[in-house]
């Protein structure tokens, strides 16, 4: 579950399975000014049972800690052991109105795209990362002043480099993150992410060749 906090605006909420894919949304206001903590839990704890939550990542950004008070608590009452985590947000709010963010996410509100991009950061966070300009990672103090093609071009080569190094997890993998493996484009990405929602986690190395486009050379 992935829980982006605020106050005015309300928390948004996420579940997600363990491939990724997004199976609920929620709002809700246990913050102020509303601080309706009640209602709040209520709702969260019939997600935890049906989705069978066990662990919830809470972004770090504003309100971060009065969410993480409410979450210990709520946390008491569950039916099932359920862990939290405090995650960066780093650029969420950056991808969650970008572009790849709304061919990924058509039909889910901006708002809520954020609370994914946090529960899939604890899963899975080099996944996550690659989708976000890292310009706006925040890390490092004159970007701006540099040539921005040959920083562009020197940071899309760390990013392969460490995509290439790490490796990938083929069952929790997106697309983007996909496309920096070595002999697979965008286009055999998407359909590995396809075949993979059509016919469940990958099982070994060989059923890759069932998937449309990859071809023995790739493999």
């Amino acid at each position: 579950m992935g829980f982006d906090p605020a106050y005015r605006t309300g928390c948004k909420i996420a579940v997600i399975d363990e491939t990724g894919k997004v199976l609920d949304t929620e709002t809700v206001y246990p913050t102020a000014p509303q601080n309706d903590a009640e209602g709040a839990k209520e709702k969260l704890l019939k997600l935890i049972k049906k989705d069978k939550v066990d662990m919830i990542a809470i972004g770090n950004g504003t309100a971060s800690r009065e969410s993480e008070m409410f979450v210990s608590d709520m946390i008491k009452l569950a039916d099932r052991e359920v862990n939290y985590a405090i995650v960066s947000e780093a650029g969420a709010s950056v991808y969650s109105a970008s572009k790849l963010a709304t061919e990924e996410y058509p039909d889910i509100n901006v708002s809520i795209r954020g609370a994914i991009s946090i529960a899939r950061r604890l899963q899975d966070p080099l996944c996550e990362l690659v989708k976000i300009d890292p310009k706006a990672i925040g890390v490092g103090q004159y970007q701006h002043d540099v040539n921005q093609k040959i920083l562009g071009d020197s940071l899309t080569g760390v990013v392969e480099d460490a995509v290439n190094k790490v490796g990938v997890d083929i069952n929790t993998s997106t697309p983007s993150l996909l496309s920096y493996v070595s002999g697979i484009n965008s286009g055999i990405a998407k359909n590995i992410i396809k075949y993979r929602d059509e016919n469940g986690k990958f099982k070994n190395r060989k059923e890759f060749l069932k998937v449309p486009k990859l071809r023995k050379s790739s493999f």
